[in-house]
């Protein structure tokens, strides 16, 4: 028997299902959180979980097995020194999705689909605004000072390209080959 051992194919040609979860493991790899559709969300995950159990154990084999999937090198760089080795202790399930509700247009079940140990900046933001609160004034008087010396300057000459270059001492080599006659 042959029970729970397929896959969706998401209403896609096969070249078109492949590419699309390329891009989107990808994308989940460089950004460690993707929005999308519930459906596309499972089957991506699938990909997502094998190769990271594959970048726990940074081998020459695993890479190119990895690369086979991952076309970004840096990408693939980020997941085996990176989020391999943060996922070294977890056994699974390094990945979570979460429900957003659908979508407004087709009514779409959209989730996000997330590695586990994704961190959220909300605690940091408070502090942030406010060293940018305390930099601002100052930031505008020293804009202030470059701007009151800038125009004491005088305007920049025009910087000479090679095809000006060109075009000016070719003029100049044609009047010396003239007098040398």
């Amino acid at each position: 028997m042959n029970h729970k051992n397929g896959f969706n194919p998401l209403s896609r040609t096969t070249a078109h299902r492949r590419a699309m979860s390329r891009n989107m493991v990808t994308s989940l790899f460089r950004y460690e959180r993707i929005t999308t559709t519930k459906a596309k969300a499972l089957e991506v995950r699938k990909a997502a979980e094998k190769l990271i159990t594959r970048s726990k154990v940074d081998t020459v084999h695993n890479r190119r097995q990895a690369a086979r999937y991952i076309q970004d090198e840096t990408v693939l760089a980020k997941l085996f020194t990176d989020i391999g080795p943060r996922m070294k202790d977890r056994a699974g399930g390094y990945t979570r999705v979460v429900k957003l509700g659908f979508r407004q247009g087709d009514a779409a079940d959209m989730v996000i689909l997330e590695l586990v140990d994704y961190k959220l900046d909300s605690g940091d933001n408070t502090e942030k605004k406010e060293t940018k609160k305390a930099k601002a004034p100052a930031e505008k008087k020293a804009s202030a000072e470059k701007k009151a010396t800038s125009e004491k300057k005088a305007p920049a000459k025009k910087a000479t390209t090679a095809k000006s270059k060109a075009k000016t001492e070719a003029p100049a080599e044609e009047s010396a080959e003239k007098a040398s006659e």
